[in-house]
């Protein structure tokens, strides 16, 4: 059985982070705006395991990074939503010049 040790979470983490790096980048430019609208439900979820972190009884370290993951977490759902809303009104027709 793996350990969960520091250098093993290192591994996963640059792992994880090199596989979506490789992703994003074959991604083509027209499917960014809707991919990161259909990854805003994501991040959502990201934002809920960040509050049970930082609200967990544990130490100060791990209760400032919860409240440091939630804060970003924060930033990226507000930011994806007011991504997508924009997205959304450039297929909205304008009735002021309709008239």
């Amino acid at each position: 059985m793996i350990e969960n040790t520091l250098l093993t979470q290192i591994f996963i983490f640059v792992l994880a982070a090199s596989a979506g790096f490789e992703l994003i980048t074959k991604v083509p430019p027209t499917l960014h705006t809707p991919l990161m609208s259909s990854a805003n439900a994501v991040s959502g979820i990201t934002l809920l395991g960040a509050i049970l972190v930082a609200g967990q009884l544990g130490g100060i370290t791990a209760t400032i990074l919860g409240l440091f993951a939630v804060i970003l977490s924060t930033i990226n759902v507000v930011g994806g939503f007011m991504v997508t809303d924009r997205m959304l009104g450039m297929f909205r027709k304008d009735r002021r010049k309709q008239e």
